[in-house]
């Protein structure tokens, strides 16, 4: 490769790495703007969504829970990693209906 550019004419050369500098700068160029484009549509997408539907509104404890949880006494190691486990069995179970 090294021995067909020394071959080459000076102008030829020239010409040829000017081209592939326009090339480049081009490619980049039309990528760079595709993306600031694709940003400042999702953008604009995402606003129009949350105008259309709002945010759902955080669902609320029951109050029932919230007594056991703040009157509930302390337990052992075994007997609280047991009552974590049937919580999180409850809350699973509870997202799949």
């Amino acid at each position: 490769m090294l021995t067909l550019l020394t071959n080459m004419p000076r102008d030829v050369l020239i010409r040829q790495l000017q081209d592939g500098l326009v090339l480049l700068v081009l490619g980049m160029g039309f990528v760079f703007i595709f993306l600031a484009i694709l940003v400042f549509a999702t953008k604009m997408v995402s606003k129009v969504c949350a105008k259309v539907s709002p945010a759902p509104e955080p669902k609320k404890k029951a109050p029932a829970v919230q007594a056991a949880v703040s009157t509930a006494p302390v337990q052992s190691a075994g007997a609280r990693d047991a009552e974590v486990a049937a919580a999180i069995a409850a809350a699973y179970s509870r997202s799949k209906n």
